[in-house]
């Protein structure tokens, strides 16, 4: 737990450590709306292995939180997302404590060293290295700030996908090719997922959209009603392709469609898809004016 300690010497009233403590606590423990989504899943299984597998997955949670270790031993690309009110005046410490939280709880646990140089293959060893960690700054009006911890599994990451479609393929061509992918997909991005998906703007904002998506508490819907149709939509779809847990049959491919979207040059119709896995670990920690944790 972060502790809600007064201002530190810099102003901020979040530390490093607690930081990494946070780090820590998100590959351990699973969102509640996440455990209790797949709880309903294996309630409404009929398949018998869809059902061991995903009591396997509740088994395998509640040991994870009993005996305070990863819930997966992939821990993940560690991604920040920093939505930071214009007058939060703690920026700049803010995220100069990110990459030294993220340091300690690589190197005291319990977050695995999964970043590698491209061309070598050699680990750093702290997660850390050039362009590392990512950290998505976003611009919201306010003075609070608030982190979103997304720690994301090479598996499912390995199956993000992006199509430049034209005008003229539009939803029919979104739907044609997030449903052959994620048949295509099969077990390999551990099922039950949720899907993120990015409509509009260019190669890099809908791919960037894809993975804002995945931060909305699953079982919440786009408040925009096309976009949250479309929602409802594909997740049905989805579901009737008969991937399911693991990809060895059932009615629960996919936990949540979730869609972020932009304005598209008329020329283009960019769709960009990010995958998480059953194991969605987000963790959320609010900051208010005065840089103290309120949540």
């Amino acid at each position: 737990m972060i502790s809600r300690n007064p201002k530190t010497k810099n102003g901020l009233g979040l530390t490093a450590r607690e930081l990494s403590k946070a780090m820590g606590e998100a590959v351990i423990r699973m969102p509640k709306a996440v455990v209790q989504s797949l709880e309903n899943a294996a309630k409404q299984e009929t398949d018998s292995l869809a059902q061991l597998h995903l009591r396997a997955i509740l088994d395998n949670v509640l040991l994870a939180d009993a005996e305070n270790l990863p819930v997966c031993e992939d821990t993940g690309i560690q991604t920040v997302f920093v939505d930071a009110g214009r007058e939060f005046p703690h920026l700049g410490e803010l995220l100069s404590i990110i990459p030294e939280a993220l340091r300690t709880a690589t190197v005291s646990g319990p977050l695995r060293a999964n970043a590698v140089n491209p061309f070598t293959g050699a680990n750093s060893g702290d997660n850390l290295g050039h362009n590392a960690p990512a950290i998505n700054l976003t611009m919201v009006d306010g003075d609070c700030a608030t982190i979103h911890l997304l720690p994301k599994g090479g598996g499912s990451e390995q199956l993000s996908a992006l199509w430049m479609l034209t005008p003229a393929d539009g939803l029919k061509g979104l739907r044609r090719e997030v449903l052959s992918h994620i048949q295509k997909a099969g077990g390999r991005p551990c099922p039950p997922v949720i899907v993120g998906i990015g409509v509009g703007g260019s190669a890099d904002t809908c791919l960037k959209l894809a993975k804002r998506s995945l931060l909305r508490p699953l079982g919440t819907h786009s408040p925009d009603s096309d976009a949250a149709a479309l929602e409802k939509e594909l997740l049905e779809a989805i579901n009737s392709l008969g991937v399911g847990p693991m990809g060895t049959g059932g009615r629960t491919t996919a936990l949540a469609v979730n869609i972020e979207f932009a304005p598209r040059h008329p020329a283009n119709f960019p769709v960009g898809l990010v995958m998480q896995c059953w194991c969605h670990r987000h963790s959320v920690i609010k900051l208010n004016r005065d840089g103290k944790v309120i949540l």
